[in-house]
């Protein structure tokens, strides 16, 4: 109930111009230009809540590659008793550590007992210490499957956060196009809604003097056919103007969970005017384009990980030989002789209570390393070529772009000057009919003219901020001013 409460809060006070679908509408006119428009959707879009989950999982992808460098504590206990005999009681517990540099350390515990014991486990009676260390000396020196997974895992973090960016561009993008085309659609009705109020005045007028014998009837039949068609007009932008505002508040979500709509007082505050600021210039754009379009980023950071995915693929035509060795302990005591000195003491250390040992394995055809990594050069050369077209559309895009925004401009300028052109136009008519030299069909053909001209201005001025919207996409980052 508190939710409803705020709402209707926000709403009188014109801080929140949106509405709960089936609320009731507020009377109070409320402005909504762009960038408000464009704050609301990235705080409660579906898809920008969606998008922002994509770093907060590449951070536990990045906590699962760290898990493989975690210390790992173990322990097993076998016990065997039959025919009234204890076999054997076989204890074995301790500590594995895995390192960065392929190590693995190792700390360990063993106890022993039984009749029929096997004699190579026959250990101390008090048990036995073992301090272990083993290492990959040829394939995993370098690289293995938990640097590699930790490295990319580390990369992914940034790609991560150029994907989200790039989804949300693409939604910024869409909601943009919407809200101008709303905007339009405004623009249309505030013409329209003019135009008729001129001739409803002008039909009042016309029909006094008919009525006073100045006009003749067929002058109030014309312009009773040029009210009807204005009304006709004003009907059907209206129609527009609803339907772009449920386009727009496909936009409109609170919390990405309570669907909202835009509510019937609020209109768009729309810029239907250019200011001076330079225009970018595609030069401009293109200096710095693969440095900061999300979608170039993703894929020189996916480029990245395969050349990690390609040193551990060659990794894998190196033999394996990993050596283990292990110090062992009389107890926790590991000097093998305690009464002689210190050098004497340390050399017996590693001459003697040790055990260690090898392990050596090479496929002889290695079929499997060699269609790895020829797996990782066709995805690179593929995730090359990608980003070189993406490269490529991009130039063009923003090439493209900045030729037609300063087009538009330009268009508009030109235009602007032809609605005032027409308007004088229409000044001297009505002035050529109120002197008598003139008609009512030639005036509510200049007002048509005129009306006609306003309205491609509204268009043109809208378009202009839309390609002004696509450049900023081609450029990679939609700004809201």
């Amino acid at each position: 109930m508190w939710r409803y409460t705020l709402y209707i809060v926000l709403l009188i006070t014109g801080v929140l111009p949106f509405q709960l679908w089936g609320q009731a509408p507020d009377t109070t006119t409320v402005q909504l230009n762009q960038e408000r428009f464009l704050e609301w959707v990235l705080q409660h879009h579906p898809l920008v809540r969606q998008a922002n989950l994509i770093p907060v999982n590449a951070d536990a992808q990045l906590m699962e590659a760290r898990g493989a460098f975690d210390p790992k504590a173990y322990a097993d206990w076998e016990v065997k008793s039959f025919d009234g005999k204890s076999y054997f009681n076989i204890a074995d517990g301790g500590i594995k550590y895995p390192t960065w540099f392929g190590l693995e350390l190792k700390g360990a515990w063993e106890q022993t007992s039984g009749i029929f014991l096997n004699p190579e486990r026959n250990l101390p009676a008090r048990g036995q210490a073992v301090l272990g260390v083993k290492a990959s000396v040829l394939r995993g020196l370098m690289i293995d499957d938990r640097r590699a997974n930790l490295r990319i895992a580390q990369i992914e973090q940034n790609r991560s956060n150029a994907i989200r960016q790039a989804d949300i561009n693409m939604l910024l993008l869409e909601a943009l196009y919407v809200y101008w085309d709303w905007s339009i659609a405004y623009q249309k009705i505030s013409l329209f809604r003019e135009a008729l109020n001129t001739t409803a005045n002008r039909l009042e007028g016309i029909r006094e003097s008919f009525l006073a014998g100045n006009k003749p009837e067929v002058d109030t039949v014309e312009t009773m056919i040029q009210l009807q068609e204005r009304e006709f007009d004003l009907n059907q932008a209206t129609i527009d103007f609803n339907n772009a505002g449920l386009a727009l508040s496909n936009f409109l979500w609170y919390q990405g969970v309570e669907p909202m709509r835009v509510a019937d007082n609020v209109v768009p505050n729309a810029p239907f005017w250019l200011t001076a600021d330079n225009l970018p210039t595609a030069n401009e754009i293109l200096s710095s384009l693969i440095l900061q379009h999300p979608e170039l980023q993703s894929l020189q950071l996916e480029l990245d990980q395969l050349d990690i995915k390609r040193k551990l693929a060659a990794e894998q035509l190196k033999p394996k030989l990993d050596v283990e060795y292990n110090f062992l302990g009389n107890g926790s005591n590991f000097n093998p002789a305690p009464s002689g000195n210190g050098d004497a003491a340390f050399q017996d250390l590693f001459a003697q209570n040790y055990k260690w040992g090898l392990q050596f394995s090479f496929p002889l055809f290695l079929r499997k390393a060699r269609g790895k990594l020829e797996q990782n050069k066709v995805k690179v050369l593929q995730t090359e070529f990608k980003l070189q077209q993406k490269q490529r559309d991009l130039a063009n895009k923003v090439r493209q772009y900045t030729r037609e925004l300063q087009n538009a401009r330009d268009q508009i300028v030109l235009y602007t000057q032809t609605v005032a052109n027409y308007s004088r136009l229409l000044e001297a008519e009505i002035y050529k009919f109120e002197q008598g030299s003139s008609s009512i069909f030639l005036i509510n053909s200049r007002e048509q003219k005129l009306l006609d001209a306003q309205i491609k201005l509204a268009e043109l001025e809208g378009k202009f901020w839309q390609k002004r919207a696509s450049l900023q996409y081609a450029s990679g980052s939609i700004v809201a001013n």
